[in-house]
């Protein structure tokens, strides 16, 4: 019997893709035809929602209706929602948006795979499908987070940090490496906190050894280290391990203390700042990516003045600066009023973004002339584009190569900078 076709829509986090990316597995599995590309009628579509913040929110709105009017357009198909936003607004999007057949929230594949008459394949869970350009993959080492920032809904979303064991991640890794991967990208809401749950202590440091024994994968990259007992023992790991990517992303959100007390940070700006410098002193090659709030409940001009005196001061490689978004059922939505205009907000994230900028420019001029190996990721006209091991995909910038020939997504080589931008850079293949 021929299957249906499914076309699994994700939004959101990389986490989110890694979700959809293993219920495809499963699907297939089944003798589902799978699809993760808009292309053209299909038979069920599984939209997989961010929920987190206002402008993910009415993303994820608008992508169901507009699948629901496709759905009713063409006289057949069934529309099925997962993720964040179906877990956090279940009951109210039931009644609003009644064209949807069935809504599963956070962490349900087995009930989505039963409902469409399959069985749950358990010994499948370290599998996937590997999407896009499949030379590079996120690995999603925990599920849900212990802290309590005043800004973030993802602990009443996601629930309490459940630690994947290291096995189970080395025997995923494995599998990616078989299917071609060169890169894995570590993702979880904190990786500082990964192992304590399990193994009553950090083991990230183990985790990140242990990947790296895995024939075939090239680069290891971490994100999103949380600043309160952060793994210095990492740091060494970096020093020694060539494969461990010389790249910290390490969300500070502010560095003033009466804003980090405020948003529930468990560091402080003294503690902040000594640990960048241990990171800076041990590692002066590293690549340090941030992420601050503009505009949180509480925040006045002088403490957005620190902030910016501060971003000016240490000149983060890569930073990106959000506004402030008022998010239901979280401690800051309870306990703040929203007090600071919007356009107050873009302002700060502008300012922000507007000196980064610069010192972006000053850093990638610096560059010109220094060799570096990147990975390549795609041909676009006569530039073969790729990422220094100082680059996440999708966040920071890239390299335009000239000069390099035949060589394919997923080849490392490497390029003699030629020229920069403020968020780019210009190379040549085979230059030393």
């Amino acid at each position: 019997m021929k299957r249906n076709k499914v076309n699994i829509v994700t939004l959101g986090c990389s986490k989110n893709l890694v979700d959809s990316q293993k219920l495809m597995r499963q699907l297939e599995a089944g003798g589902y035809r799978v699809t993760s590309e808009s292309e053209g009628p299909s038979d069920i579509v599984i939209i997989n929602t961010c929920g987190f913040i206002n402008d993910a929110k009415e993303e994820s709105i608008d992508t169901i209706i507009s699948h629901a009017s496709l759905i009713k357009e063409q006289g057949h198909g069934k529309l099925f929602v997962m993720g964040c936003m179906a877990e956090r607004y279940m009951g109210d999007l039931e009644t609003a948006i009644p064209e949807v057949k069935e809504w599963f929230g956070v962490n349900k594949p087995a009930e989505i795979i039963n409902r469409l008459g399959l069985v749950y394949h358990p010994e499948l869970t370290g599998e996937r499908v590997v999407t896009g350009p499949g030379h590079y993959a996120y690995l999603k080492i925990a599920e849900g987070c212990d802290r309590t920032c005043a800004f973030c809904a993802i602990p009443g979303i996601r629930g309490k940090y459940i630690s994947t064991p290291v096995e189970e991640l080395v025997a995923e890794a494995r599998f990616l490496a078989s299917a071609g991967v060169k890169e894995l990208l570590l993702i979880a809401q904190d990786l500082s906190y990964y192992g304590i749950d399990l193994y009553g202590k950090q083991s990230l440091t183990r985790l990140v050894s242990e990947l790296s024994a895995v024939e075939g994968i090239e680069w290891i990259r971490l994100h999103y280290l949380y600043p309160s007992n952060f793994p210095m023992d990492l740091l060494d790991l970096m020093q020694s391990n060539p494969k461990v990517c010389r790249y910290i992303d390490i969300p500070i959100q502010h560095i003033s203390d009466k804003m980090l007390k405020i948003m529930r940070r468990a560091h402080d700006a003294p503690g902040t700042r000594a640990l960048l410098e241990k990171i800076r002193s041990k590692l002066p090659d590293a690549v340090i990516r941030t992420t601050v709030i503009a505009g949180h409940p509480g925040e006045t001009e002088e403490d957005f003045k620190e902030l910016l005196g501060f971003v000016k001061e240490f000149r983060f490689d890569r930073l990106g600066s959000f506004r402030y978004s008022h998010e239901e059922d979280t401690y800051g939505y309870i306990n703040y009023r929203d007090d600071i205009p919007e356009k107050t907000k873009e302002r700060r994230v502008a300012r922000i973004m507007e000196l980064q900028q610069k010192i972006s420019g000053e850093l990638n001029e610096a560059a010109i002339g220094k060799t570096v190996r990147v990975i390549i990721d795609r041909k676009e006209g006569i530039f073969h584009i790729g990422r220094s091991a100082g680059d996440s995909p999708e966040v920071d910038q890239e390299v335009f190569i000239t000069g390099a020939g035949k060589v394919k997504p997923g080849t490392f080589i490497n390029v003699k900078i030629t020229g920069s931008t403020e968020f780019d850079l210009y190379a040549e293949a085979g230059k030393d």
